[in-house]
């Protein structure tokens, strides 16, 4: 028994801590305490229904409300109004902050899914993580290493997070029709782009060998992937690109209940910046800038300047390493802007308001409420959206990492094992590609005036 304990110890330290981070992650709710403690709003609903009834709406102070409004009601009604002005009742336009808890989170739409999704993915990565540390011979066969239970977790967060972005990319109300038709054109752009020059032009322009010609099914499945990939990326990036806009006060409204703080406000733009310089780190003219092309050759004979040039950079090696790690680390900070994302895109709710409330001498105020019922509403749904890029980066930067001896063993019809590590690699950088350049390409629209948040 114990003989047969040691021989497939892999498999069993797998499954031991996937149903041990499954256990502490949702026992301990973790995915909702990523979100504890941000701040919504609410706008009053101050017309009377047809019982004569007005909507019970907590006072302010009361329960974790608190108005926004330096003035109270009771001073706002006893302002006299003259006939020359007209009625409007300014104890109508207040606002009221909430501090989100379980009990209202546990309320809102695709709270389970976003749970589920949480913790199939952070066990799938923990899981890819043990595989780097744990010793896979491959004499032992898959069974015995251990390697099919990453991937098998891996491809079933994959699937998680595709029926989720399907869901939310086209869900009704959640967002623009032209972002939802603007997405399809972009995905199907992005099939097209995958079938004409994936993976041989590809590779001429970008640091990737797919090792083999792939065509057929492989190639057709490479090529929706990343169609799929350039819509369902679009919506989350306009929305990141607006954050960005409101959280680093671009604007210039100087209201400090609407902008981040200064830690907040630098996460935000390491991320963006981070996230556009490794980008272009697979594009070959830039790669190049950053290689050591002469550390196996001699420099004898040449001047100065000429033995400066091409000895300054990373070896090949160490190079590939780096990118990685950058990328590792892009995905990562973008899950830590996780939070001042989202409280950006619940602070646009709150300027509409401020705007509507300053923009006339009769406000009106319905927009700004239908809004702010919507930011609360899909809450979770843009969570999903801020959560899912950087998550499935990971995912695919862990299974390029496993070795191709491991995909070989697999009893399917693959390919080689380096055309499956680098087209993993490939829709990591792919996905931080996309989202780069929607998030900069909306950032300078929104720099013309031509894009503006309301």
């Amino acid at each position: 028994m114990l003989e047969f304990v040691l021989f497939y110890k892999n498999p069993f330290l797998h499954a031991s801590l996937s149903i041990f981070l499954a256990l502490t992650l949702t026992f301990f709710r973790i995915p909702i305490l990523l979100l504890y403690a941000l701040q919504t709003y609410i706008h009053p609903d101050s017309q009377p229904q047809s019982n004569g009834l007005k909507a019970a709406i907590r006072r302010p102070g009361v329960d974790g409300y608190q108005p926004l409004s330096s003035k109270t009601s009771t001073e706002l009604r006893k302002r006299s109004k003259t006939k020359d002005k007209v009625d409007f009742d300014e104890s109508n336009a207040q606002i009221f902050r909430i501090t989100l808890d379980q009990s209202h989170l546990q309320s809102r739409l695709y709270i389970d899914q976003y749970s589920v999704a949480f913790t199939v993915s952070f066990v799938a990565l923990f899981s890819l993580l043990l595989h780097r540390f744990l010793d896979c011979s491959e004499d032992n066969g898959i069974l015995a290493n251990g390697v099919f239970v990453p991937i098998l977790l891996s491809i079933s967060s994959l699937y998680t997070w595709g029926m989720l972005l399907v869901k939310v990319t086209f869900e009704r109300s959640a967002s623009r029709r032209s972002e939802k038709q603007l997405s399809v054109v972009l995905g199907v752009l992005g099939v097209f782009l995958g079938l004409l020059f994936v993976p041989e032009v590809a590779s001429l322009v970008l640091d990737f060998d797919f090792g083999v010609s792939v065509d057929g099914v492989w190639r057709v499945l490479l090529s929706v992937l990343m169609g799929s990939l350039a819509c369902f990326l679009f919506i989350p990036a306009v929305r990141s690109a607006r954050s960005f806009w409101l959280g680093t006060d671009q604007i210039r409204c100087n209201l400090s209940m609407i902008t981040c703080g200064f830690y907040n406000r630098a996460i935000l733009y390491v991320n963006q910046i981070l996230l556009i310089f490794v980008a272009f780190l697979w594009i070959t003219p830039l790669a190049e800038i950053f290689v050591n092309k002469n550390y196996s050759g001699t420099t004898s004979g040449v001047g100065n300047a000429e033995r400066l040039a091409g000895n300054i950079g990373f070896l090949p090696s160490d190079f590939a390493n780096f990118r990685r790690w950058c990328l590792l680390g892009s995905s990562l900070l973008q899950i830590v802007a996780l939070r001042p994302n989202l409280q950006m895109y619940l602070n646009e709710a709150l300027l509409s308001w401020y705007q509507r409330l300053h923009g006339s001498k009769v406000p009106d105020l319905d927009y700004s409420r239908a809004k702010m019922f919507l930011h609360n509403h899909y809450l979770c749904l843009v969570v999903l959206q801020f959560f899912g890029p950087p998550v499935l980066v990971l995912i695919f930067l862990g299974l390029s990492q496993i070795d191709g001896s491991s995909f070989g063993n697999f009893p399917l019809a693959l390919p080689s094992s380096v055309f499956l590590k680098e087209a993993a690699l490939f829709l990591a950088w792919w996905m931080t590609f996309l989202s780069a350049i929607y998030s900069s390409a909306i950032l300078l629209l929104h720099r013309h005036c031509i894009l503006y948040v309301s």
